[in-house]
């Protein structure tokens, strides 16, 4: 009898347990459901703060808020050049900066004569380091700098191997990619302090979030832009300087080669004039963001991602151009 009595408690305590182990269950489950639903809506008041309200209420005088010039990095071509119409439609006049004189002057030439604003242009290379700044300090003395874009860059053509880079092309990553911005914001950023005012655009990649294996040194390299724009918020915005680090995803001004599949994606794969024209309005506005809503979706949908699935997967992307 006292056997049977044992066996009956053991069954009571074994009982108790079960339900103490589905009440403790029950609890994480509904702190992970509310801790989603906060996420959620966390990540749509912001959509809708910094995509959607500032276009409601329009455009502000960025000459008035920031400086009457802004200066664009890598300014001939895709974003850089969208960027640069997006400013000019807004009054503000515009130095450009490139390698390729022709297309330089081409440009200038057509965003004064059709936004009715003054430009200059410096032609300099940023992959010979050092010798690319002279004749850029030079240009932006004695100027009101209100607004920075640093837009230049350079991407590998295709996924390789990082033991497959040149040591050209290595130091090409670091002169262009890192060293433009840390110098083109050590030229500009004393005025804008001496003044209190100023922004600077930082464009980075959706490649910063996540390691990309094969596109290493770019990834990085984006990877430190954004941290280097974060960083110097916190150093900056108590002076009244506006710093962002603005994190693409895909663009695709043309049906490319690469992957004609991403190019009739036009929703995700935006055009940058489509870009920039979104991009601009989150000036002043966020100092983290991916400039385009779409854009935003893909990135909060990459945050549930696997670190491992998005270096799986990033290899076999065949990527369109490229924001820069």
């Amino acid at each position: 009898m006292a056997a049977v009595d044992s066996f009956s408690l053991l069954m009571q305590e074994i009982g108790r347990s079960y339900h103490y182990c589905v009440e403790m269950l029950a609890v994480v489950g509904a702190f992970y459901a509310s801790k989603v639903c906060v996420t959620v809506l966390s990540d749509t008041y912001v959509l809708i703060r910094v995509h959607f309200v500032p276009r409601i209420f329009g455009r502000p005088d960025l000459s008035k808020q920031y400086g009457k010039w802004a200066v664009v990095t890598g300014g001939t071509s895709g974003i850089g050049l969208s960027y640069a119409k997006e400013l000019a439609s807004c009054g503000v006049d515009l130095i450009l900066i490139s390698r390729n004189r022709d297309e330089l002057e081409a440009s200038a030439k057509e965003i004064m004569e059709t936004y009715n604003i003054s430009t200059m242009t410096v032609v300099t290379d940023f992959s010979r380091g050092r010798e690319a700044y002279p004749v850029i300090k030079k240009v932006l003395e004695g100027k009101e700098i209100g607004v920075l874009v640093n837009n230049v860059g350079v991407l590998n053509p295709l996924p390789d191997s990082f033991t497959n880079l040149t040591e050209a092309q290595i130091w090409e990553f670091i002169n262009v990619n890192i060293g433009a911005a840390n110098m083109m914001v050590h030229l500009v950023l004393p005025g804008m302090v001496h003044r209190k005012k100023g922004a600077i655009v930082n464009i980075s990649s959706i490649s910063c979030c996540n390691p990309c294996p094969q596109y290493t040194t770019y990834s990085a390299s984006k990877t430190y832009l954004d941290h280097f724009s974060r960083s110097l918020h916190y150093e900056y915005a108590s002076q009244g300087i506006f710093i962002q680090s603005l994190i693409p995803f895909l663009v695709c001004p043309n049906v490319t080669k690469r992957s004609s599949t991403l190019s009739k994606m036009s929703f995700f794969v935006p055009s940058p004039d489509e870009y920039a024209c979104h991009a601009i309005t989150t000036l002043g506005v966020s100092r983290r963001t991916t400039g385009y809503w779409p854009h935003t979706l893909l990135m909060i949908l990459a945050r549930f991602l696997p670190e491992w699935f998005w270096a799986w997967m990033v290899p076999r992307i065949k990527y369109c151009q490229k924001s820069l």
